[in-house]
């Protein structure tokens, strides 16, 4: 494992509650060789370096973790290769993860790789609006599956079941945001910063921003 401890150093990941397990950590390598393997039959990742991994996919994932409380129900947008959905599912075992991927040939793959790591997770060959038709989520998480304004178009009628969205989002998302303002698309909820990280070593910003519906005054 030495080629992913190394970029976990060079990040200043060492230190890391969950990668300071050897079994955890071995998990997170072998999803990764798994995904580099099937990402050269389809496109499921522009990240193919241990050091892209760890900065970019491993580091969201770290950031994000934290602000899911234990035994949450977890859903995962647009999952693509699996980030951050398989990754979360191994590095927080007390989560129930259902993860929604709309290609076929991405959901199988994602099947693949939950089995080949014995996780227990939801996969639905389905788009995210279709899923929160019929179930109700804590917590619902989304990387790179598109600007606010899209997002709040596809949950504008399903905020109830979506719980605390948690977007990972680059430095222009105070554009996006007044975009989707611009469009009326955020008269029913709420938009909040909850954390703002950078990448070690790296010119890379990002944050995570909690969108949920206005709470009613009593």
């Amino acid at each position: 494992m030495e080629d992913i401890k190394a970029a976990i150093a060079k990040f200043g990941l060492t230190k890391t509650v969950e990668l300071s397990d050897d079994a955890c950590l071995n998990k997170v390598r072998q999803y990764c060789v798994l995904l580099w393997v099937k990402n050269e039959q389809m496109n499921l990742t522009r990240h193919t370096t241990w050091d892209q991994f760890v900065s970019r996919d491993l580091m969201d994932t770290l950031q994000l973790s934290p602000l899911i409380p234990s035994g949450s129900l977890v859903l995962d947008v647009g999952s693509g290769g699996g980030v951050p959905g398989l990754l979360l599912a191994i590095l927080r075992p007390d989560l129930k993860l259902t993860l929604t991927e709309s290609v076929g040939k991405k959901a199988a793959a994602l099947g693949e790789f939950a089995s080949a790591l014995e996780l227990d997770v939801e996969i639905y060959n389905e788009r995210a609006e279709t899923v929160l038709e019929d179930f109700r989520f804590d917590v619902t998480i989304a990387r790179a599956v598109g600007p606010l304004i899209k997002i709040c178009r596809w949950f504008e009628d399903h905020w109830p079941s979506v719980g605390r969205l948690l977007a990972i989002k680059g430095p222009k998302w105070p554009e996006e945001l007044e975009e989707a303002t611009e469009a009326n698309l955020t008269r029913g909820i709420e938009v909040a910063k909850l954390k703002e990280y950078s990448t070690p070593n790296t010119e890379w910003n990002s944050v995570i921003l909690e969108v949920s519906a206005k709470q009613e005054d009593s």
